[in-house]
């Protein structure tokens, strides 16, 4: 398949995937679960995060990374690894149409291993220099929103 696709690696907090399986849905952009989780799927936390929205979701999981880069070969396109230690702004860097979004987990964000394979690093500029972070759901609906404007969905 072509066309985004979001990837969540070692997700932990059940309500923030849930959110993105829900966004992943409304936009028609494909989610990708990178193992292990700090959950079940089957998690109700999950589920209600995502509602009813669950059959839209074009969901692959992956056990490993190990799995996810095999995936990752067959397909193509460029890995984007969004973190606090990216080097180009989410705003001005240029998607392309079969970019894979790559999100770490709430707590140690993206692996060190896998940030050497991405083919850049984005970050979204926060104003107060003492908030670490965003919400993982949030990131995502900023990255993936921005790529969408840019390609013109």
């Amino acid at each position: 398949m072509s066309g985004l696709k979001v990837v969540l690696v070692n997700p932990q907090i059940p309500p923030n995937t849930g959110n993105i399986a829900r966004t992943c849905a409304a936009s028609a952009t494909e989610l990708h679960l990178v193992g292990p989780l700090g959950f079940e799927i089957s998690d109700r936390y999950l589920k209600r995060a995502g509602l009813d929205y669950w059959p839209y979701v074009n969901l692959t999981y992956h056990l490993t990374l190990n799995d996810f880069y095999t995936h990752h070969q067959k397909i193509g396109g460029r890995l984007l690894g969004f973190s606090v230690r990216g080097t180009s702004s989410y705003a001005e860097y240029i998607y392309k149409a079969d970019d894979w979004l790559l999100f770490g987990s709430e707590t140690e964000g993206l692996p060190p291993d896998l940030v050497t394979v991405c083919d850049d690093m984005v970050y979204i500029p926060m104003t107060q220099p003492l908030v670490r972070s965003l919400n993982l759901s949030v990131s995502v609906a900023i990255g993936l929103f921005e790529a969408k404007r840019q390609l013109g969905f």
